[in-house]
């Protein structure tokens, strides 16, 4: 199973290597900085990639950055992020991509050798590994950040049948209500996603954006 892992701390980079070659992974590459892990997905195309989120030369979320980048050329490419830190927004696209194996585990929360080795095999052969408290971040921005969560039932069967681009027409006969009905709904969405009457913005795609990346 070959690996390409990018991790910019050297003594930790060169462990990992040890630690996988020693359970039999073959190292395809390992690199310390976005660019040459850019590099070595796109010509290797390895079958997992193992990633710190923060790499050179920005120190932020490059590492996350380029695995996704290279997900987008490499559908199904798996990736397990080992990282100090929830990147909650890079974090949320990588798990609803929705093809090939994903992990996400931080690094003083992995205790020992067997753990992470599985978590390495099971994201290669197209499973999940993720951290309990990255779960828990996920869900708690969620929980108390999404204007979404103020909907009320129906008002987030009208928002999927909007986003499915129908009409108030569609929706009222879909829903076997009134037009009148639906057009209050979609007021009170409006009002929810705090989306006041604009000449400049459509209100209505502006909320379909707010519910596909729910």
């Amino acid at each position: 199973m070959r690996v390409v892992l990018a991790e910019d701390l050297f003594l930790l980079r060169d462990g990992l290597v040890r630690l996988l070659e020693a359970h039999d992974f073959e190292i395809a590459a390992a690199v310390d900085n976005g660019p040459e892990l850019t590099r070595a997905l796109a010509e290797l195309r390895p079958d997992v990639a193992v990633v710190d989120v923060r790499l050179p030369p920005s120190f932020t979320d490059e590492g996350l950055q380029c695995a996704l980048a290279a997900r987008r050329e490499q559908p199904g490419l798996p990736v397990l992020v080992l990282s100090q830190h929830v990147e909650q927004l890079y974090a949320r696209e990588l798990l609803a991509d929705g093809t090939g194996g994903v992990g996400y585990l931080l690094k003083d929360r992995v205790f020992d050798a067997d753990q992470f080795v599985d978590a390495v095999r099971r994201v290669a052969g197209g499973g999940t590994a993720m951290d309990p408290q990255v779960i828990q971040q996920l869900l708690a921005r969620r929980t108390h950040n999404s204007p979404l969560e103020k909907l009320t039932p129906r008002e987030l069967e009208v928002m999927e049948l909007m986003a499915q681009g129908r009409s108030n027409a569609a929706i009222a006969e879909r829903l076997v209500v009134t037009e009148r009905a639906v057009a209050k709904h979609t007021s009170n969405i409006f009002a929810k996603l705090g989306l006041p009457p604009s000449d400049d913005d459509n209100r209505r795609v502006l909320a379909v954006l707010a519910y596909l990346e729910r």
